[in-house]
């Protein structure tokens, strides 16, 4: 959203969608990594070694990452079950889509950027169909698993 605002576009889905795909055309799927794994080293050079990210969306990223930091990284996908996923995001007050609007994302997400593959390849699954309560209890039960506060 940073990217669409120095643009001086409003921030909706369409600029939003227009931006990632532009970027990653202009600079390669794994422009946003990139920017990432630079703040991921200075991070690790200041002591911090365990580091969560939240958005892997191409599978340039992933394969990236896996050499970037090999055995090291874990993919936990969270995933919401499809008419779920439509409800909440119509019901988001911050900009909401509608059903169309979502299945034109995932599409464009799918074709242009490669996000089925991180999904498809993860080491871990959280299913979010419940509260916000329960989806906590799932992913801290998911980060003890893979022993991530020892």
């Amino acid at each position: 959203m940073e990217g669409v605002k120095a643009l001086g576009l409003d921030v909706n889905p369409e600029n939003e969608k227009k931006y990632r795909e532009d970027m990653r055309e202009k600079h390669g799927n794994t422009y946003f990594m990139e920017k990432c794994i630079e703040e991921m080293h200075k991070l690790i050079a200041a002591g911090q070694h365990k580091i969560v990210l939240d958005g892997l969306y191409t599978w340039s990223e992933y394969k990236l990452l896996k050499h970037e930091f090999p055995g090291e990284l874990i993919v936990i996908a969270l995933v919401t079950p499809k008419r779920l996923r439509y409800r909440r995001l119509a019901d988001r007050p911050v900009r909401p889509l509608q059903q169309h609007e979502v299945d034109a994302r995932d599409w464009a997400e799918i074709e242009n950027i490669e996000k089925g593959g991180p999904i498809a390849i993860a080491d871990h699954y959280i299913i979010n169909d419940g509260d916000l309560e329960k989806l906590h209890t799932q992913i801290d039960a998911e980060l003890q698993e893979i022993d991530f506060y020892a």
